[in-house]
């Protein structure tokens, strides 16, 4: 690959490329936060969006020759450009966002996962039980960016039946088949609706959807919902769901904490990083008979002040905050700024002032701690 000219503009509505391995009609969480980061920082840069660095064609190189940070979603998925980076640029304006199956999976099994971990001058987790996760030779340079969303007015929700949601294409990473469990097993409970919200990724998850529907006359599966339709479903609901095996920060969590939607989630760190490791409202993973009787539970004590309902909703309340956009655009640039600051010259490089008069040793900048966004 010829080597690309790097265009030094200035901070100023400097040029910045996110890659990300999915775009808007996957409608997924890498898209999401994509979108969401182009538009915090559109005041102060020049962003797009790719799904690779330089490009093939002479105006995806003419773009990328102009930029001067990558944030790249995923460390495998988007291996190839952090290489190409690298390559062209070393880690100077380099950094990696790390998902759910990179912290607790790709990151210890794939090599492409382990080398974008080294490449990056920075390191992002989007949940504060992610920096445990990261290799320790890589944990100094990573950092908590919490994601977030505008509040919105919670919807008026109905008395004479509790409505849960759960939102997520249905893989075997989402681990639909909790919910689909735990609905047979509210069989016969009154007063209970389930919603589904997402498109089934293989046959068998579509066949599986609509056996419990079937099964369970109180679950339907709504299939796969825009965005804004599924935003209205959360505030609607009195519970979100969220059933995963493996999470690098949910957005639905945040949407439904942002909206006054209490949640129950398994019991792994993606979600603990998001809800705070005091929350009432988990199950163990892959455990319906638990999930089924925390919904069982909200439902007898929906009307109570003191029930479980209302205490997840004054905890989620608590982490609302954390949430907040300007918070989140506050933290991106501050990693710009680290990631564009000039890189620290390496000791033995340095001039030594005993042997040159006036010189004075550039003392190596320490890997950025990691930053992390907290409760007021």
């Amino acid at each position: 690959m010829p080597r690309l000219p790097y265009a030094r503009v200035c901070m100023s509505r400097s040029h910045l490329v996110i890659v990300s391995p999915a775009l808007a009609d996957a409608n997924n969480g890498n898209w999401q936060t994509a979108r969401r980061w182009q538009r915090l920082l559109s005041a102060t840069h020049q962003v797009r969006i790719a799904t690779d660095w330089p490009g093939e064609t002479p105006e995806a190189q003419a773009a990328a020759a102009k930029d001067v940070a990558m944030l790249a979603l995923h460390a495998r998925r988007s291996a190839w450009a952090i290489r190409a980076w690298a390559r062209e640029r070393g880690p100077l304006g380099l950094g990696v966002v790390l998902t759910g199956t990179d912290l607790y999976h790709d990151i210890f099994r794939d090599r492409d996962a382990k080398r974008s971990l080294e490449l990056a001058r920075q390191l992002v987790v989007l949940q504060e039980q992610g920096p445990a996760s990261v290799p320790l030779p890589s944990r100094a340079k990573t950092r908590v960016i919490f994601q977030s969303t505008p509040a919105r007015e919670p919807a008026a929700k109905a008395r004479r039946w509790l409505r849960v949601a759960c939102v997520g294409h249905l893989r075997s990473v989402k681990s639909p088949q909790t919910l689909m469990q735990a609905a047979r097993l509210l069989n016969g409970q009154g007063g209970i609706r389930i919603d589904h919200i997402g498109d089934a990724l293989a046959p068998e998850w579509a066949e599986a959807a609509l056996g419990t529907e079937l099964d369970a006359p109180h679950y339907r599966w709504l299939g796969p919902l825009t965005h804004g339709q599924s935003l209205r479903a959360i505030r609607r609901a009195h519970l979100l769901v969220n059933t995963s095996s493996m999470e690098g920060g949910a957005h639905v969590i945040m949407e439904a904490i942002r909206c006054g939607t209490p949640v129950l989630a398994s019991r792994v760190p993606g979600n603990v990083g998001m809800l705070g490791p005091d929350y009432e409202g988990y199950f163990p993973h892959d455990d319906p008979q638990a999930l089924a009787d925390l919904i069982l539970r909200c439902r007898r004590e929906q009307a109570d002040p003191e029930g479980l309902p209302a205490r997840l909703a004054a905890q989620c309340a608590l982490r609302a905050p954390l949430f907040e956009p300007e918070a989140e655009r506050a933290a991106l640039l501050r990693l710009i700024g680290d990631l564009t600051a000039p890189l620290p010259v390496p000791e033995a490089d340095a001039p030594d002032s005993a042997d040159t008069p006036g010189a004075t040793r550039q003392r190596p900048d320490p890997a950025s701690p990691p930053l992390r966004q907290s409760l007021p």
